[in-house]
């Protein structure tokens, strides 16, 4: 920390020189309260490090969420110019590519459902595929496994399962134009082909809400939201294809990264030249899980419409179940940013962090023009979610990126033992909350003690002026793997 300069309340400069090797300052997100635990989690250590990859561009960054992951901070940022000899890094991105969230509105009000919880909890429960290894219903050949690699969402949209507002409501349309199928493994291959539709377990979960609070109601307006109004909230991956795809080009990575003379000081930040043979294999296959991801939580919202429709006995349109947004947390994008006052196509790694376009940006859908990109920010299943918008000033200072959610403070295995003895599923049922989970360890793992408090990680990042508070969900349901 007394290296660290203090730029305001909301900003902390890693000067160059604290890691030998950094080409740029690193910047941090965080108040006072939790840079204490950022330093406990080495997550200085890791920004730093970062900062060493060969042709990255302004600052390395991290969010007020950031926690040791592999490689990158899980909450970090960073931006390479190819033209400058810029790199990709599998550790920049994460081991479950475009792991992400979609927020749904519906015409429904507490006062509709506050009787139904329970049931409608059953009823999702026995329809969403979630735990370890857990197959989906919706079952591909190996043809359509390769369409739905090349299209996402546009693949899902196609077979029936949503409609085209999807599509233009989800983050890059739901498909990455960059994949391709045949740069993804066999293995790779197997571990996806059972699991389109799933949710899987750790921290994916599927939410029922209730809007608590509006913070800006013109925003709030046009996102279509209202206090007291129930909205679902879907967060999952690209499953055990993602996980694999990682692990081969990390592999391979490290066979060849001596021959461009690349020397970092992690192992784990292992990179290539974003324009060598090896570099388009991985962010064309990169792509391709990305879209698996997006496919795949098309395909679950599907089956949570199917479900509410089944049980409420309307259509889901009568019910107003339309996607606000989808957002990807673990990406890596080629995208225009100004460096130097020149237009300049960068490549963005965001590991565990969110997109967050300014108003009247092209990549945004039309309706959301005048306010910024919605941004879905998730808590822990015991406190709150948040609804933002993208700002200006995020664009011109963090690549057009914000926090992804809370922010773990404690290991999964250190959760399940603090958690010995009690009943979370209790705990959860004497807050409100109907939770329903495939075995008692998750609920442990996933207890709020062993986040960060959303509300002290959101209001950073809105003060920061990286994203604007619109509204704040209390979960009332939940289902986890």
């Amino acid at each position: 920390m007394a290296n660290l300069k203090k730029i305001d309340d909301y900003r902390w400069e890693i000067p160059k020189g604290y890691v030998e090797g950094m080409r740029v300052s690193g910047i941090i997100y965080s108040n006072e309260k939790m840079m204490q635990s950022l330093e406990k989690e080495q997550v200085m250590k890791q920004v730093a490090n970062v900062a060493c990859l060969p042709g990255i561009v302004k600052h390395s960054f991290a969010m007020p969420d950031a926690h040791w992951g592999y490689g990158f901070a899980i909450g970090g940022v960073a931006a390479t110019d190819p033209e400058q000899g810029g790199v990709i890094s599998p550790g920049g991105v994460g081991y479950d590519i475009n792991c992400g969230i979609r927020l749904l509105k519906t015409n429904l009000k507490t006062e509709d459902i506050k009787n139904k919880i329970p049931a409608l909890m059953d009823a999702l429960f026995t329809n969403i595929p979630c735990g370890v290894g857990i197959g989906g219903k919706i079952k591909v050949s190996p043809q359509q496994e390769k369409e739905l690699l090349k299209d996402g969402s546009k693949w899902a949209v196609k077979q029936g399962y949503g409609v085209e507002d999807d599509i233009i409501n989800t983050e890059e349309g739901g498909c990455l134009q960059s994949a391709n199928p045949d740069k993804v493994s066999p293995r790779a291959y197997e571990r996806g082909k059972n699991q389109s539709g799933t949710l899987g377990s750790g921290n994916h979960f599927l939410e029922i809400q209730k809007i608590d609070e509006i913070y800006d109601e013109q925003k709030a307006k046009v996102f279509g939201i209202e206090k007291d109004q129930i909205t679902i909230m879907i967060h999952s991956g690209s499953r055990g294809l993602g996980h694999q795809i990682c692990d081969d080009s990390l592999r391979i990575m490290q066979k060849v990264v001596s021959k461009y003379g690349i020397k970092l000081p992690d192992r784990q930040l292992v990179s290539v030249p974003i324009d060598s043979p090896e570099g388009k294999d991985y962010f064309s296959a990169m792509a391709s899980a990305a879209n698996y991801a997006w496919c795949n939580r098309q395909i679950l919202m599907h089956l949570v419409r199917e479900t509410f429709g089944k049980f409420f006995g309307k259509k889901w349109q009568d019910l107003g179940m339309e996607l606000i947004y989808d957002v990807a947390h673990n990406i890596a994008k080629l995208e225009k940013h100004k460096v130097n006052g020149k237009e300049t196509l960068l490549c963005v790694h965001r590991k565990g962090a969110t997109r967050a376009f300014p108003p009247n940006h092209p990549d945004i859908p039309l309706k959301y023009k005048s306010i910024g990109q919605p941004v879905i920010i998730p808590g822990d299943m015991g406190r709150a979610s948040y609804l933002l918008a993208g700002t200006q000033k995020a664009f011109e200072e963090t690549w057009g990126s914000t926090c992804h959610g809370a922010g773990r403070t404690m290991s999964r295995h250190k959760a399940i033992k603090i958690a010995e003895g009690r009943s979370i599923f209790r705990e959860m049922e004497e807050k409100g909350i109907t939770v329903r989970a495939r075995n008692k360890n998750t609920l442990a793992e996933e207890m709020s003690e062993a986040y960060k408090d959303i509300n002290m990680v959101v209001d950073i990042v809105h003060k920061a002026g990286i994203s604007q508070k619109v509204a704040k969900m209390k979960p009332l349901g939940v289902i986890k793997g």
